[in-house]
């Protein structure tokens, strides 16, 4: 499944829908959440879908798919899910802000998904 496009751009979406997309996307709109992750295998392979680049432009959609803001990405890197550093969790602003934090919560969120997370599962990591 490939994201649509709105207005030419790639879109993006934040959680899962309902209030937990609207606490991600109010920390987004007030500055605070300045990254986001995605698994390399079932977000991006598995979807058919090409990883962000430096420079590409996101349009963020709402729980009405409507587009509420554009975020540029300025930087993307792969790492090991166990390799995730506190610098991401600071960026992401969602939990604690630690890497360890990082790691229970995406844990759980991408498990109650249907992905099987290791220690070695790649990890994208999109900064805006």
């Amino acid at each position: 499944m490939t994201f649509p496009i709105v207005n030419g751009l790639r879109t993006i979406e934040f959680g899962n829908p309902g209030e937990s997309r609207n606490k991600i996307i109010s920390f987004l709109l007030d500055g605070n959440k300045r990254a986001t992750a995605g698994t390399l295998e079932w977000d991006y392979i598995a979807e058919n879908e090409p990883i962000e680049t430096v420079g590409e432009k996101l349009a963020v959609l709402d729980n009405d798919n409507l587009h509420i803001a554009t975020i540029p990405v300025n930087r993307v890197e792969i790492e090991r899910f166990a390799d995730v550093p506190d610098e991401f969790a600071l960026a992401e602003a969602e939990g604690d802000l630690s890497g360890d934090d990082f790691r229970d919560s995406h844990f759980a969120f991408w498990s109650n998904n249907g992905s099987r997370i290791t220690d070695d599962t790649e990890i994208v990591l999109v900064y805006f």
